[in-house]
């Protein structure tokens, strides 16, 4: 064997000793696995852990307790993320551990599962959405799922036996096992529509049991959500819809922007589950404003069903 080839198999074998004493596994591995440790025991270190591997975890050692971390749902974000991502992710996942003692592991479903909630929030407002678990229920408003109060991120909701969706629907259904809501007539200047408020910020997950409030036609109701903890609507009957969607839109702009904590200043149509933004804009002609609405196609087709049956 010559020079070279030596030193190649000494600096291989010392290559291996560092990587199995780093990572407590033997060195049989994906390479970017092995990255991905090495990451991990760096970050525990910049935040005062003592660290070891074991299995699919890795324990955090402090002076006064030992946090038990699962790693595979990390590794399946990090597998689907640019490694210039790896920093922020394994920060987030070990900071987030340690950082409620009394929150169970987040990873494990069977006990966090009482605590999952879902929050809808403006897509506006999420600076990166690949960072949340959630889905759109309009254009413009997102469902996400949250423990405690605090959004899940998909390193910690990819350790779950069942899918993302799954998740979010057993969040939803622990809303709304949380509170019924409170129903209140208003009247909108001759327009009839029910305000249900809770005291929870997930009032606009309700429309999913709409039918236990209020009488619902099948062409679906009117919402609007000027505020997260309440919601408006005005059931569909008749062409008479029109004046409550300019009703309904002033009242929905007048409440968002009274306040900081607003939701959404447009019209929605809920109809078989889903939830489509009526667009409308405040125009002025000849001196006159007046509101100005562009359906959708399947609400446009409705529009022409009820005008049919004037």
């Amino acid at each position: 064997m010559g020079w070279f080839a030596r030193q190649e198999d000494r600096w291989g074998a010392v290559r291996r000793r560092l990587i199995e004493a780093l990572t407590r596994r033997p060195a049989t591995r994906a390479a970017g696995d092995v990255d991905l440790d090495s990451l991990l025991g760096l970050v525990a270190e910049s935040l005062g852990y003592g660290y070891a591997f074991g299995g699919d975890v890795i324990e955090l050692s402090a002076p006064r307790r030992t946090i038990t971390v699962r790693l595979a749902g990390l590794r399946r974000e990090a597998a689907r993320r640019p490694r210039e991502d790896w920093p922020v992710l394994v920060a987030e996942h070990l900071a987030a551990a340690g950082r409620d003692p009394g929150l169970p592991d987040v990873c494990d479903l069977a006990a966090v599962r009482p605590l999952l909630r879902t929050r809808v929030v403006r897509a506006d407002t999420l600076d990166d959405a690949s960072r949340v678990v959630g889905r759109h229920i309009a254009a413009d408003l997102v469902e996400i799922l949250t423990v405690s109060g605090r959004a899940v991120r998909p390193a910690e909701a990819f350790c779950w036996p069942v899918t993302p969706g799954e998740a979010l629907d057993l969040a939803a259904r622990n809303v709304l096992d949380d509170e019924k809501l409170t129903t209140e007539r208003v009247d909108l200047e001759g327009v009839p529509a029910w305000r249900l408020a809770g005291s929870a910020a997930g009032a606009v997950v309700h429309l999913r049991r709409i039918q236990d409030y209020l009488l619902v036609s099948p062409d679906g109701v009117m919402v609007v959500l000027p505020h997260p903890g309440e919601m408006v609507v005005h059931p569909v009957d008749g062409l008479s819809v029109m004046r409550a969607i300019e009703r309904m839109w002033l009242l929905a702009r007048r409440e968002y922007l009274s306040g900081d904590s607003g939701l959404s200043p447009h019209v929605y149509w809920w109809n078989h589950g889903r939830l489509t933004r009526i667009q409308a804009d405040l125009v002025v002609q000849d001196g006159q404003r007046r509101l100005v609405v562009a359906p959708p196609p399947e609400f446009a087709r409705l529009l022409a069903d009820l005008a049919q049956d004037r």
